[in-house]
């Protein structure tokens, strides 16, 4: 049997970049750097679940600087975005922000970005981790439309948890309070621009700063941000898997690929991909065939039974579970964890749609993988379909009052949504 060494020696290579916060981040002691948008990332700083529970409970700072920022700009910039995108880009006001796919001809979803509505005909998209820049500049070029597409000087970080508005308030001014979900403003901060949205990938309440200037100002704006959280005892953190699973949250490269769909995802709802609206986007009529036939595949939830999985078993970390029905391998497991809060193992799998009702059950094979922490040789778990989100299905916690929260009152829903 092959052996597997968990912890092989990783060079920083200049042709691998590093985020306009890479030294900040780095100073706080990173344990794990995984690679997103060809950007070292930093994926956790020794504890997960502590971060989780810091995530949960308090306030958290993360470099998301690998979230490359393409501007669309110029005259044609909203028909081309349109054309990008399967959401009706005339429903998206100026200030405000929308989670989008990019799609191909035959409906295969190239990315998930963030969309940010700057101006009448100033866009960006923050990316998810795929090539998007030449993709949009090649349907732009055999478009013959009048745009201008490149990457800009932007850096983000993200602010996330209960305590994040506490924080925010603290850095910007009581103005953030009218700052509603899904929607951005500027600010300057001690001299530096900064566009700060109120979105994030937690499922909890929680901004992102844009750094303009990134690579002059970026550092300067990530220590005015420690600062303001040392009142509220904010923690430096990697991106929290477990709670984006518990969430249901996507993540591209393992929940999602060009090999996958919307309606495969569950995510093919009429205000993510809009068939009826007038205006034509890229895979419009693929994915009306697919709506009217039905996706071979649904991506769906899963407990899972043995032994605590780790808290990185997601397609960058892992090969994908095989999961098995009546004895035959039928799809795969993308995402895993143990999930602290539920007490159980926790996983999203694309199996045949015709086997996707919740209360089907399979086997997955769990043993001989990376990240799994398990034995070699570990025998077939257990598994059931069950509803997603694991928690907060209706996405409640981040639409949450935060101004109530800031005064220590009960959240409420409010806001508006993505």
């Amino acid at each position: 049997m092959m052996t597997v060494h968990q912890e092989p020696r990783v060079l920083l290579y200049p042709r691998i970049r590093k985020s306009p916060f890479f030294y900040a981040s780095r100073q706080h002691g990173v344990q794990m750097y995984s690679v997103y948008n060809h950007t070292y990332h930093p994926r956790h700083y020794g504890d997960p679940v502590a971060e989780y529970w810091a995530l949960l409970e308090g306030v958290t700072l993360w470099d998301v600087g690998v979230e490359r920022q393409i501007e669309i700009s110029g005259p044609d910039a909203f028909d081309f975005t349109n054309l990008l995108i399967t959401r009706d880009l005339s429903k998206c006001a100026v200030g405000q922000c929308k989670y989008v796919f990019l799609t191909d001809q035959h409906g295969g979803i190239i990315n998930d970005p963030v969309l940010l509505r700057l101006e009448e005909n100033r866009f960006w998209l923050s990316l998810a981790d795929s090539d998007v820049l030449l993709w949009a500049r090649g349907v732009a070029s055999h478009a013959g439309m009048d745009v201008r597409i490149e990457e800009v000087d932007v850096g983000p970080v993200q602010v996330q948890g209960p305590k994040s508005f506490a924080v925010m308030r603290d850095l910007l001014g009581a103005e953030v309070a009218d700052l509603r979900y899904y929607y951005l403003h500027d600010f300057t901060i001690d001299g530096i621009e900064v566009t700060v949205s109120r979105t994030g990938y937690t499922g909890e309440i929680g901004y992102e700063i844009y750094v303009h200037h990134a690579s002059r100002d970026a550092e300067r704006l990530w220590n005015l941000v420690l600062e303001a959280g040392k009142p509220h005892g904010l923690r430096v953190i990697g991106p929290c898997h477990i709670r984006r699973i518990e969430g249901g949250m996507l993540a591209h490269g393992a929940d999602i690929t060009v090999e996958t769909n919307p309606f495969e995802v569950g995510m093919g709802y009429d205000w993510m991909v809009d068939l009826e609206q007038e205006a034509d986007f890229i895979g419009k009529e693929a994915l009306r065939r697919i709506k009217a036939e039905g996706p071979a595949r649904r991506l769906v939830g899963l407990e899972l039974g043995g032994e605590r999985l780790g808290s990185y078993n997601d397609g960058s970390m892992i090969d994908a579970f095989p999961v098995r029905h009546a004895g035959e391998v039928v799809g795969e497991v993308t995402s895993a964890c143990y999930s602290p809060r539920l007490e159980k193992n926790i996983a999203l799998a694309l199996v045949p749609a015709a086997l996707s009702e919740i209360g089907t059950r399979f086997t997955v094979d769990v043993g001989e993988r990376l990240g799994a922490q398990l034995p070699s040789g570990t025998e077939p778990v257990d598994a059931v379909v069950v509803p997603k989100p694991f928690i907060d299905p209706t996405k409640e916690q981040p639409k949450g009052d935060v101004a109530a929260l800031g005064a220590g009152a009960p959240v409420a829903s409010g806001g508006a949504g993505s």
